[in-house]
């Protein structure tokens, strides 16, 4: 299963916002909890329904999105 398999956006579900399939667990909110120092294990304790590859499927879409984003010098 690849990050494609594990992230949805769905209108319906956080207003659009990427999420782990099967929860209303944000990309947004897996790379927060990671800037704030938790470890994978604490997300996973603390989030049972997710998985490891759920983990690395939102950094693996998030790099995606920074790859293709475009970025406009104003002067």
């Amino acid at each position: 299963m690849n990050e494609n398999d594990r992230i949805i956006i769905d209108s319906e579900t956080l207003v659009g916002k990427p999420v782990i399939k099967g929860t209303r667990i944000s990309v947004e909110f897996i790379l927060e909890l990671l800037a704030n120092e938790w470890t994978v294990n604490q997300i996973l304790e603390n989030y049972p329904q997710l998985k490891k590859e759920d983990i690395l499927a939102a950094l693996d879409y998030s790099i995606e999105v920074l790859k293709t984003e475009k970025v406009y010098i104003l002067e």
